[in-house]
């Protein structure tokens, strides 16, 4: 059964799901249709999902960035399916998949953040985007543990701090964040971590 989340809602992973170590970060977006006198257009706009492997002080070291341009984590806990330049069709555009049990003790929080790819120069902004959602599945059986849709207004931001799977107490937690930011490119929001 899927728990649907709202804005700052926490909920436990691991504790009500005996054996559960395996779990994809689903995410999907859809470009809002542009309306003009001679009918509507999609817009194309590329989304990049990626995951930050932070510390107990919320810092992220090393290679611990998966996005498109480094699929996997130095430890491999963490792979990125790949990159989604449209996010056209249903279901999820992209995902990450985490492997909780091989996650580094000193990673406490995996930070899932959704940016605008070439977003200044393409004059593009998450109020271009439509049906966003994060959802968390059991990779063993693909049954959908969590989902969290993105409704709030976006226009102007150019990434998303959708959620975070996080220690605590030994087990993992899943937090629907839902905060944008004005990163303009994953290696900026990235450095707002170092």
């Amino acid at each position: 059964m899927t728990i649907s989340l709202v804005k700052g809602q926490k909920i436990d992973l691991t504790k009500g799901n005996a054996g559960l170590s395996k779990i994809t970060v689903g995410l999907g977006w859809d470009p809002v249709q542009k309306r003009s006198f001679f009918g509507s257009k999609k817009v194309d706009i590329d989304c990049d999902a990626s995951a930050l492997l932070l510390d107990e002080n919320g810092k992220l070291t090393g290679k611990n960035l998966v996005c498109f341009h480094n699929l996997k984590s130095p430890d491999g806990s963490v792979v990125h399916s790949g990159d989604n330049r449209t996010g056209e069709g249903d279901g999820d555009d992209e995902q990450i998949n985490i492997d909780l049990a091989r996650v580094p003790a000193n990673i406490q929080r995996i930070l899932v953040v959704v940016n605008i790819y070439d977003c200044v120069n393409r004059k593009q902004d998450f109020g271009m985007i439509a049906s966003a959602y994060i959802r968390v599945l059991n990779q063993a059986s693909q049954q959908e543990l969590v989902r969290f849709n993105l409704t709030d207004n976006y226009s102007g931001k150019t990434a998303l701090i959708v959620g975070e799977v996080y220690r605590h107490s030994g087990e993992w937690k899943f937090n629907a964040i839902g905060e944008g930011s004005f990163a303009a490119h994953i290696d900026l929001l990235a450095r707002e971590y170092q």
